[in-house]
């Protein structure tokens, strides 16, 4: 007969059994029990100190690790703090569990009450939730392989009585789901190669759904004679390939830009193609074919007219399409694949190659200068993530990364103050790569408290905030249209970010030159020694640029 045990232990258990990577959460008596079983069998865990810090911290993790990440809270008001970021990885299709309590059915005057399925589904996660004592662990299995199989960020709700309740001990009997690969089907992988065929100039931009994919999908460019470029979640995917656009979008350099927008054919390889991919459709010239190629029939088409929309998992596509493409063309063609384009690529694909006028003053640095000498400084082994802001198109251009576990950008929902969650949930996925967060002032110091966490966890974390004392992006979008007196709503008396940044454990340095940026060098020679401890913040009091490249492009969208 089965051991007996509390149903929380079993949901602990089962989640432990079918291999989640880390926990992160904030502890209430509504989750005290199974965030113990997780711990008690081997299963990290990083206390927060809020809830939303906890939701994206496993958000970024998932993504950079590869593995599924779990929050848990409490009952009410702990699910309702972790919202947003709960809505950031639903909005992102990332697979991960928020294991949450709830009240019993039954206490329907509890202060805790609220209708937690209805607050998941409205953030576009799917609710789930443990029904009883018997189905726990078939539950808790559904909600995982939701989680995985479909790509979904999953809420499961552990209501107090049925957590408490006793259950068979079944966890031995788990099996770990193996993950779905849809493979395409074979007249649809025909239309694609017709059209790769017929064009001259292709372009393939990888998102989300091409991770994973990088080797197959540039095989078939190289034969087919395609440029490649990503969106910017996907950045750092065809590092070292010379016809490697970079960014795909409102980040684009110049010579990106020009490139995509000469395409006659454009495949998007697990990318939504959404307005900040293709800068509302202007990256797309009259004429040009688009294909689609997702694992979800309702992305097809989503955001876009496209000539031909493909269901299938981006690498099985990539190879039967090359098989067939190979079939009535042996020879790669060069098309676009020209020496001249690759030379314009190295030359002018990232911004920080391209020649800007130096805005700096006195008492302030141009971001651009700043970006452009960290990136020299700091060492290349790194993973970048950056918050929402004017700044941040400069973190995500001038900042190399070695590869697509490099970046990690938590943009889908557009909230400010998750930079800082999303460089501690990245480091802990990625411990061998120095985290880099870019942050503007108003999002650093939204999301601050988790700064604590950093440096309990004495994670050598560089944060370069660009501090220009404001909402910099809603400063520069509304400047022409208001007065100084109606924009005082988005500004700020300057503030001490490196003096708060000690305050928490952390060093902290105020860089106003280049010359203030030598102050950042022995916090590096003790990272590369092995012995740095503690996190790094540079309070960097940058001077005005009007409003960066890609604002116009961002609030088009709003």
């Amino acid at each position: 007969m089965s051991e007996q045990v509390r149903v929380s232990t079993l949901v602990g258990r089962t989640l432990a059994k079918l291999g989640v990577g880390h926990v992160f959460g904030v502890v209430g008596s509504g989750n005290f029990d199974v965030t113990g079983t997780l711990m008690a069998e081997g299963i990290p865990f990083t206390a927060t100190r809020h809830e939303g810090g906890a939701a994206t911290m496993a958000d970024a993790y998932s993504r950079m690790s590869g593995k599924v990440g779990v929050v848990t809270t409490h009952q009410g008001c702990g699910l309702s703090n972790a919202i947003t970021g709960i809505g950031e990885a639903a909005k992102s299709r990332t697979p991960m569990i928020v294991l949450t309590a709830d009240t019993q059915a039954a206490a329907i005057r509890s202060n805790f009450k609220i209708d937690q399925d209805a607050l998941a589904r409205s953030v576009g996660a799917v609710a789930e939730r443990i029904h009883s004592p018997a189905t726990a662990v078939a539950d808790t299995v559904r909600a995982f392989r939701t989680a995985v199989n479909e790509r979904r960020t999953v809420v499961l709700s552990l209501p107090l009585d049925v957590q408490s309740a006793s259950a068979a001990d079944e966890v031995g009997a788990v099996v770990v789901p193996e993950p779905l690969k849809v493979r395409p089907d074979a007249a649809a992988v025909e239309q694609l190669v017709a059209l790769i065929s017929a064009a001259e100039r292709p372009v393939f931009v990888a998102g989300r759904g091409g991770r994973g994919a990088r080797d197959e999908i540039l095989e078939l460019a190289r034969h087919a004679g395609a440029l490649v470029a990503t969106s910017a979640v996907a950045s750092g995917l065809f590092n070292g390939d010379p016809h490697n656009l970079g960014i795909s979008g409102g980040f684009s350099s110049p010579t990106t830009a020009e490139l995509i927008s000469g395409a006659d054919l454009v495949v998007g390889w697990g990318c939504a193609l959404n307005m900040w991919t293709m800068r509302h459709g202007r990256l797309i010239s009259a004429g040009t074919n688009v294909v689609q190629i997702d694992v979800e029939d309702s992305a097809l088409g989503a955001n876009r007219p496209i000539t031909l929309g493909l269901l299938g998992d981006a690498a099985l596509t990539a190879v039967d399409a090359l098989t067939m493409l190979r079939s009535v063309q042996p020879e790669p063609a060069e098309k676009y694949r020209t020496e001249a384009n690759a030379l314009s690529i190295k030359q002018g694909s990232r911004w920080r190659d391209v020649p800007t006028a130096d805005l700096s003053t006195a008492t302030s640095i141009d971001p651009r200068v700043l970006t452009r000498e960290l990136d020299s400084m700091l060492p290349a082994e790194r993973i970048v993530a950056v918050d929402s802001g004017n700044f941040m198109g400069y973190p995500s251009q001038y900042l190399a990364v070695p590869d697509e576990f490099g970046f990690c950008f938590t943009q889908a929902f557009q909230a400010i103050g998750l930079g800082l969650y999303t460089a501690i949930g990245a480091a802990l996925a990625q411990p061998h790569r120095l985290p880099v967060l870019g942050a503007g002032d108003g999002g650093f110091l939204m999301g601050i408290s988790e700064l604590e966490t950093a440096a309990r966890l004495k994670l050598p974390l560089v944060c370069i905030v660009y501090n220009d004392a404001a909402y910099g992006a809603e400063v520069h979008h509304f400047a022409s249209e208001h007065s100084e007196a109606e924009l005082s709503s988005v500004v700020f008396p300057e503030t001490d970010i490196a003096a708060i940044a000690r305050g928490f454990g952390a060093e902290g340095v105020t860089v106003r030159t280049i010359a203030d940026l030598e102050a950042v060098r022995p916090w590096i020679a003790a990272y590369e020694a092995g012995t740095q401890d503690r996190p790094l913040v540079i309070d960097a009091k940058i001077a005005s640029d009007g409003g960066s490249w890609w604002l116009a492009e961002a609030f088009q969208g709003h």
